[in-house]
């Protein structure tokens, strides 16, 4: 199948496209480049081509007529996007809008859409499953929920097969260290950490009065191996689809950030000296996935569940990009 993967470019969108034509598939990439890296677009022709643009996008499709879409473009950072919501509600709702149109223009009726567990907000249980509530707490958990809506409207609509993937914390890289994580600023804990630890800093842990088991917060950290093999088998299941249905995406394993400085600890080993600083507004004390949904009706079951094996992978991938 040709796909098309809208940014492509970026960290989960580039594991995901290796992974597919790994797998047999055609990919062709869609990214402004805007957060995204040329060196990461080396599994299919890249089409340096923005969502907003509606005429680059008409002419990506006639040109490559893609079978199906996967859709990863957009913002991510939750700071920024409380700090400058417009930039969210145009690049992921209407940047999505106009995604979605040039699907229907050009009849391609297969999507995977990367959404997130920001969408749910602040849980109200140990375990979330797809009928949480969506109470999204920052706007780009609102622009998220918003183009989720959007698509299940169109599937009700216009015979759209969707499947929103709804991810808890991405981590690690590809163990064979060809692709990895590179933010601007770097946000995700683990490579925080890691970078810190190389470049002999403290490492900064927000709040240590939780109600966890040592105070700090607990995330589920899923693998972006494990997440691009989810993608596969979303879009092997879109014949079985009716219209769209959403998935969780976690291992349904917490680990508190402690824990992941220990982890960290144990790769390298010496030890990280640590600075305990005030909490950070909005952070809930845990958030765990539970992804029975995907394990029954995608066949799908994560791998990468040590997370010493994660780390070792996001290390192998600092230590060779930052030497380059």
């Amino acid at each position: 199948m040709k796909i098309l993967i809208t940014g492509g470019a970026g960290y989960i969108g580039s594991h995901t496209a290796k992974h597919l034509v790994l797998a047999g598939h055609q990919v062709v990439v869609l990214d402004n480049l805007s957060r995204g890296h040329l060196w990461a677009c080396r599994f299919g022709p890249l089409e340096q081509v923005d969502l907003l643009d509606a005429e680059g996008l008409a002419r990506v499709f006639t040109q490559h007529q893609p079978e199906a879409v996967m859709h990863f473009a957009g913002l991510t950072l939750v700071g920024e996007s409380v700090s400058s919501p417009q930039l969210y509600y145009e690049h992921n709702l209407l940047g999505s809008y106009q995604l979605l149109e040039a699907m229907r223009r050009h009849r391609v009726e297969k999507l995977i859409f990367s959404s997130t567990a920001a969408t749910y907000g602040l849980p109200q249980q140990d375990l979330i499953d797809e009928s949480h509530p969506q109470l999204p707490v920052n706007p780009y958990g609102q622009t998220k929920l918003a183009v989720e809506r959007m698509i299940f409207d169109y599937a009700r609509a216009y015979s759209l097969q969707a499947v929103i993937l709804r991810y808890f914390n991405a981590c690690g890289c590809d163990p064979e260290g060809e692709l990895g994580e590179v933010h601007e600023p770097e946000t995700h804990l683990i490579p925080c950490l890691l970078l810190a630890a190389r470049q002999n800093q403290p490492v900064s842990i927000f709040g240590q009065d939780y109600a966890t088991l040592d105070g700090t917060c607990v995330r589920d950290y899923i693998h972006v191996q494990d997440l691009a093999n989810a993608h596969r088998l979303a879009l092997e299941s879109l014949p079985r689809q009716v219209s769209c249905e959403a998935f969780n995406l976690g291992i349904g394993q917490g680990y508190s950030v402690l824990q992941v400085v220990e982890a960290v600890e144990r790769v390298l080993g010496r030890k990280v000296e640590r600075q305990f600083l005030e909490r950070r507004a909005g952070d809930p004390d845990s958030l765990v996935a539970r992804s029975h949904k995907a394990q029954s009706q995608l066949g799908w079951t994560p791998i990468w569940t040590n997370l010493e094996a994660t780390v070792e992978s996001a290390w192998r991938w600092i230590c060779q990009y930052n030497c380059q």
